[in-house]
């Protein structure tokens, strides 16, 4: 956990919920959103709303790969080049825990939702 929270600390924000606190390890653009249940959700989904985070130990593609679900529904991954991180801590058991922050109609499905993914105090 240490590493994460050294090399990631940015910022302690209010969570959503009144009387919390957390800390946020990171903020990225959601990958492979045109591939999964993202578009067909996307009316339904909001900024703030919480996302599950699924680690995927045996993907052959990425070993690290962090899979993210929102109501079940899977929307796609944290970005390979950024998911090193949070692997390691859920593997290590830490709660991490992820939120939508932005979500923008864009052509490029890179940017039409930004999370946020964070540890509460």
């Amino acid at each position: 956990m240490r590493a994460l929270l050294v090399t990631v600390l940015l910022v302690v924000a209010p969570t959503m919920a009144l009387g919390e606190s957390s800390i946020i390890v990171q903020q990225s653009p959601l990958a492979g959103f045109q591939y999964y249940d993202g578009k067909a959700r996307w009316d339904e989904m909001k900024p703030g709303d919480i996302l599950t985070l699924v680690r995927e130990r045996d993907n052959v593609h990425d070993a690290n790969a962090v899979r993210i679900e929102w109501n079940g529904s899977r929307l796609g991954y944290i970005p390979r080049r950024e998911n090193a991180d949070v692997a390691r801590q859920m593997d290590r058991g830490a709660p991490v825990k992820a939120r939508i922050v932005k979500l923008t109609q864009a052509r490029n499905p890179w940017q039409r939702v930004l999370f946020e993914v964070y540890v509460d105090l």
